[in-house]
C-alpha cells in the first residue's frame, strides 16, 4: 500500500513539474512575440501617385521590300546589254537588258516566207475551185440537154467537192503559219527585257545583279532582282500571350539602329494564322511608308505596338508589391506614419519599375524596401528624408 501510495506521488510530482516548465516556456515566447511586435522597422517609403500608364508590346525584327521580284529571260541567247546596276531606280517599262536577237530575226523572216507562200497558195486554191464550180455547173447543163453523162456528172461534182477540201485545208495552213509568224515576232520581243507595268513609279528600284554582258542565258536565269521600297514590311514574331490583343490596324512605332535619333510610323497588316510548334510564335507584318527610302531591306528593326492605355491610374512602384498568403498586396503606411498595414490589392499593367493598382483606391505612401520584415499592423521608422514626404503625389504621366 506505502508502494502504491509512493507511485501516486511520484508521478503527480513529474506532471506538475512538467506543467511548471510549459508554462515558463510558453510565457517566454509569448514575450519575445510582443517584443518583435513591438520592435519598430527601419522602412523606405514611396508615394502613391496618379499616372497615365500604357501596355506596350516590344518586339524585333527585319525589313522587308513589300513587293520583291527576278527579272530572268523567257528564251535562251546571249547576253548583249545590260542597262542597269545595283540601286538604279526604274521606270514602268523601262528597257533593262538585251539578248542577241540575230537568230529570231531569221525566224521571223523564215515564218514570214512560209505565210507568204501558203497564202499563194490559197489563192490558187481558190481559183482551183472556181474552176471546178464553173466545170460542175457546166456538167449539169449538158445532162439536162442529154449531152453528158451521168457519169461525167458525178466526176465533176467529185472534184469540186475535192477542191472545196483542199481549200479548207490551205486556210487552216495559213492560219497556222500566222500563228508561227506570231510567235515568231513575240520571241524576238523577247530578247528585249522591259520592267513591267506597275503603279509605284520611282520606288522599285535594282537589289542585285546577277550577270555580266556577254553571258549564255537559259530560259529563267536571273539576271537582276527588283525590289519595291515604297513601303516596307517589318516582319516580327509575337509570343502566344499577346497574339489576342494584335489586330489588323493597330499602330506601331519603328526605331532602327542606323537612325537612332528617329521614329517611323506603322500599322499592322497582316496577322498569321497559326503559331509555329517550335517557338510558339506569330509571324506579324507592320506595313510602314518610306517616302524618303531611307529604309532599306534587311535592316534589323524594333517595335512598340500599344495595347492598352488608362489616364489617371493609381500606380506604385513595382518593389512595392509582395505576396503574403497566396495574396498579392502592399503595405500601405497608415495616416500616423508609424505603423503599416498590408492591403490586397489586384493588379493592372506592370512592368520593373512602376505597377498598377485596380483595385482598392488608396492615397498615401506604401514601403518599397523592407516589407519583408513586416506584419499587418507593424510599427515601421521612417528615415528623416522621407518623414515629410507622406502625402499623395501630383498626377504624372508614365508610360509602362
Amino acid at each position: 500500500m506505502k508502494k502504491y501510495f509512493f507511485t501516486v506521488l511520484l508521478l503527480l510530482g513529474i506532471s506538475f513539474l512538467g506543467w511548471q516548465i510549459y508554462q515558463h516556456v510558453n510565457s517566454d515566447k509569448k514575450v519575445v512575440k510582443r517584443q518583435r511586435k513591438k520592435v519598430p522597422v527601419a522602412v523606405e517609403i514611396a508615394p502613391i501617385r496618379q499616372a497615365t500608364v500604357q501596355d506596350i508590346g516590344r518586339y524585333s525584327g527585319s525589313l522587308y521590300p513589300n513587293a520583291a521580284f527576278i527579272m530572268a529571260p523567257k528564251i535562251a541567247g546571249r547576253l548583249e546589254k545590260i542597262w542597269v546596276n545595283i540601286g538604279d531606280k526604274l521606270q514602268s517599262r523601262q528597257l533593262i537588258a538585251v539578248l542577241d536577237d540575230a537568230e529570231y530575226k531569221q525566224q521571223v523572216s523564215q515564218a514570214k516566207a512560209e505565210l507568204e507562200v501558203v497564202r499563194a497558195n490559197l489563192l490558187e486554191q481558190e481559183n482551183a475551185l472556181e474552176n471546178a464550180k464553173r466545170e460542175y455547173e457546166r456538167a449539169v447543163a449538158l445532162r439536162k440537154k442529154k449531152i453528158a453523162s451521168e457519169s461525167q456528172l458525178d466526176a465533176s461534182l467529185s472534184e469540186m467537192k475535192a477542191q472545196g477540201a483542199k481549200l479548207k485545208v490551205t486556210i487552216a495552213r495559213v492560219a497556222q503559219n500566222e500563228a508561227a509568224m506570231r510567235v515568231a515576232n513575240v520571241r524576238l520581243e523577247y530578247t528585249q527585257i522591259h520592267v513591267p507595268d506597275n503603279n509605284s513609279a520611282g520606288c522599285r528600284v535594282v537589289g542585285e545583279r546577277f550577270v555580266d554582258e556577254g553571258a549564255m542565258l537559259a530560259p529563267n536565269t536571273p539576271i537582276v532582282s527588283i525590289i519595291d521600297i515604297g513601303k516596307l514590311i517589318a516582319a516580327i514574331h509575337v509570343i502566344e500571350q499577346d497574339y489576342p490583343k494584335i489586330s489588323v490596324g493597330q499602330k506601331a512605332v519603328i526605331s532602327t539602329d542606323a537612325f537612332p535619333d528617329r521614329s517611323f510610323s506603322g500599322k499592322v497588316v497582316r496577322i498569321a494564322p497559326i503559331l509555329k510548334e517550335k517557338s510558339r510564335e506569330a509571324r506579324i507584318e507592320i506595313e510602314i511608308p518610306n517616302p524618303r527610302k531611307i529604309l532599306k531591306p534587311g535592316m534589323f528593326v524594333r517595335a512598340q505596338i500599344q495595347f492598352e492605355k488608362y489616364e489617371n491610374a493609381t500606380v506604385v512602384p513595382t518593389a512595392a508589391v509582395i505576396k503574403r498568403n497566396t495574396l498579392q498586396g502592399v503595405f500601405i503606411v497608415d495616416p500616423d506614419g508609424k505603423t503599416a498595414r498590408f492591403v490586397p490589392v489586384t493588379l493592372g499593367i506592370m512592368d520593373s519599375k512602376i505597377s498598377e493598382i485596380r483595385t482598392p483606391a488608396m492615397v498615401g505612401s506604401v514601403v518599397v524596401l523592407g516589407q519583408h520584415l513586416l506584419e499587418d499592423g507593424a510599427s515601421i521608422i521612417i528615415p528623416d528624408n522621407q518623414a515629410t514626404d507622406k502625402q499623395p503625389a501630383k498626377d504624372t504621366k508614365t508610360q509602362l
